[in-house]
């Protein structure tokens, strides 16, 4: 599939250069495309959420493990929504080229970008006074808080509520399976939303992609290094070690651009780490729905980037806005395919942004996949680490005796 977008992405290219009126004439699959999106995002967000917080059942058997895990979860994806925010703001890889929207997207975001952010207005806004009438809107906020409200009252229930969490999970596995089909449109989505935008705006429009790439490449890196360096003074553990120890997992996600193709390897290396087995079987897969720090610092990047294609200006006020958007929505999505650019599209919505730069994102979503899946897993396995010594159950002298025993059985 993704050699196939890269594909779509490279012909549309060159028919929007070499046959410009045709290429703007397909502008209407490109739109159908970007509709099949938007169509996913309600029941798909709204079913995955609950199930990330239903599903984990009663809360009081959460304990402490579960605390301390979802604390380190929240204050490293707040760092990586920070950063990806920072890093966009400082190169601006969208400026330089900029695209008209359709005509309701541009009035939306004109209104947007000309009034500044009333933060108790929004606050207020965020409570739905109809959860229907929110979910026919898209409006992502109201829809995450009610889902949110919901969630906790169906795991208080307790055996009653198990009914309704099966219903959402069988509901998420419908909608993992529409999401695979719309996916296999994208060759021809991108390939008709490049073309007409090549098309209409010239061939230098592509320069800002391969600037994304970079500032996002930069960005995890940066991120990965920051939340190292603060996991090594709060335990005392030099966490480029666990890095080191960790490389031949971590080029795993990053060539199969695939998590779960890494999960296995990485509990089991953890547990060679010294990592007691229970915080390791607990404490990854929840990270898999909570810890997505990769996703989020992609997502926010991704509005960023198409604001910025679109030249509408982003106050910081809806950029701290779009912060709490991000870290509500990318919970409990971990194993969706395409979930970046459905998060992006439903952000870009809920902020009145051109929802066609989605279509241009997907050209190099599989590059940027790579990346922000190898910053998903060396989270999860950093945030593992940090818990098990939080819990006192790895201890500085145990991790180093077990690291030097991992070098010399790979030396030999």
């Amino acid at each position: 599939m993704s050699t196939q977008i890269l594909i779509g992405l490279a012909i549309g290219a060159l028919v929007g250069y070499l046959f410009p009126d045709f290429g703007d004439k397909l502008k209407p699959v490109g739109d159908a495309f970007l509709r099949m999106i938007k169509m996913i995002v309600v029941p798909l967000i709204f079913s995955t959420l609950i199930m990330g917080i239903a599903g984990t059942g009663d809360f009081k058997k959460l304990g402490r493990l579960g605390g301390k895990a979802i604390l380190w979860f929240e204050f490293a994806t707040t760092i990586a929504l920070v950063i990806g925010l920072l890093v966009m703001n400082v190169t601006e890889p969208g400026v330089g080229v900029t695209l008209s929207a359709s005509a309701a997207n541009a009035s939306h975001a004109a209104t947007a970008s000309q009034h500044s952010v009333d933060l108790v207005d929004y606050a207020v806004h965020i409570v739905p006074s109809n959860i229907i009438d929110a979910m026919a809107r898209q409006d992502m906020l109201q829809i995450i808080f009610f889902a949110c409200f919901f969630g906790v009252a169906v795991a208080h229930i307790g055996e009653k509520g198990e009914l309704i969490v099966n219903f959402c999970q069988s509901v998420a596995e419908a909608m993992f399976k529409v999401t695979a089909y719309v996916m296999h449109f994208a060759p021809i989505g991108v390939f008709a939303m490049i073309a007409y935008t090549v098309g209409s705006y010239g061939i230098e429009m592509l320069i800002p992609l391969g600037e994304l790439i970079v500032a996002v490449a930069g960005a995890t890196a940066l991120f990965i290094c920051i939340v190292a360096l603060i996991a090594s003074a709060f335990t005392r553990i030099n966490f480029f070690c666990v890095i080191h120890a960790l490389k031949d997992i971590l080029f795993l996600a990053f060539s199969t651009a695939s998590s779960e193709a890494a999960l296995p390897g990485a509990m089991k290396r953890l547990e060679a780490l010294g990592v007691p087995k229970p915080i390791v079987t607990f404490v990854m897969p929840t990270g898999y729905s909570f810890n997505l720090d990769g996703s989020t610092l992609y997502s926010s990047a991704g509005i960023l980037f198409i604001a910025q294609l679109y030249g509408i200006q982003m106050p910081i006020e809806q950029q701290l806005l779009v912060m709490v958007t991000l870290m509500l929505s990318t919970k409990g999505i971990a194993g969706v395919p395409g979930a970046g650019i459905i998060v992006v599209a439903a952000t870009a919505a809920a902020f009145n942004l051109p929802t066609e730069g989605v279509a241009i994102l997907l050209g190099v979503d599989r590059i940027l996949d790579m990346i922000r899946t190898i910053c998903n897993v060396c989270g999860n396995c950093m945030a593992t680490v940090v818990v098990a010594c939080w819990e006192k159950d790895l201890t500085k002298a145990d991790f180093y005796k077990n690291y030097r025993a991992f070098l010399e059985d790979r030396a030999a």
